[in-house]
């Protein structure tokens, strides 16, 4: 068994996700968006959709981004 990064429990059906060269260990997908999911500039919300990156930065979405001076960046066309 292993343990989650996360929360520490101690689960016989853990998983690893492979990112950059480094191997994480979770236990449930919960534990895996709270450590790996990026964070919008803007309001902070854990970002678990396709979310926008604009010159180096994440957003949930195009609003976001427009509210930090993001310019050209919608949602559809």
């Amino acid at each position: 068994m292993a343990n989650c990064e996360v929360c520490g429990n101690d689960y016989g059906m853990t998983f690893e996700v492979h990112a950059q060269g480094a191997v994480h260990v979770f236990d449930c997908f919960s534990c895996a968006i709270h450590r790996m999911a990026p964070v919008c500039e803007h309001c902070k919300v854990s970002i678990i959709g396709q979310g926008v990156e604009a010159d180096g930065s994440f957003y949930c979405g195009a609003h976001c981004a427009r509210a930090e001076g993001k310019v050209g960046i919608v949602d559809r066309v």
